[in-house]
């Protein structure tokens, strides 16, 4: 709030206007609305996972089609050039799937001693559809965790 009153008193004293009598445009509403957002609340990185959207304001989406990510956020225009998975989803989905996959096949030889077409068959589909679900997850997940915690590319000190 603090910030939002600033923001406030910056702009009617350019305008040489009280705050309470000054005409804003929906833009400028919109813009007011999102700091205070942005400030007040705070978007659990999990849920932003779950739900695949934005990390900043958890409304706009944040992939296009299944693992491609937008350029900004349609809802509070947060620009998405910040992101840098690298291969870490990947890295943890296939030690995730492996887990349940080979343990699941274990369990299915074993327990219920299942033919060889059932395996071929039960882990030819679940596999992929499970591991770009995962991936969906697990990228969205550090998004998020990036963003929450500022996140960057390491750099050198330039102190001489």
């Amino acid at each position: 709030m603090c910030r939002l009153l600033s923001f406030e008193a910056r702009r009617s004293s350019q305008l040489n206007v009280a705050p309470d009598t000054q005409r804003r445009d929906k833009r400028d509403d919109a813009e007011i609305e999102m700091v205070v957002q942005s400030h007040t609340q705070s978007v659990s990185p999990l849920v932003t996972a779950l739900t695949c959207r934005c990390p900043r304001c958890g409304n706009g989406k944040l992939f296009v089609n299944v693992l491609n990510m937008r350029d900004k956020c349609d809802a509070c225009g947060l620009d998405y050039k910040f992101v840098d998975t690298g291969d870490g989803p990947a890295v943890f989905a296939i030690f995730i799937l492996g887990f349940l996959c080979i343990g699941g096949a274990l369990i299915a030889e074993f327990k219920f001693g299942v033919p060889w077409w059932v395996h071929v068959l039960l882990w030819g589909i679940l596999t992929p559809l499970l591991g770009v679900l995962l991936l969906r997850f697990l990228k969205a997940l550090l998004i998020a965790l990036q963003f929450k915690n500022k996140a960057e590319e390491g750099r050198l000190s330039e102190e001489g």
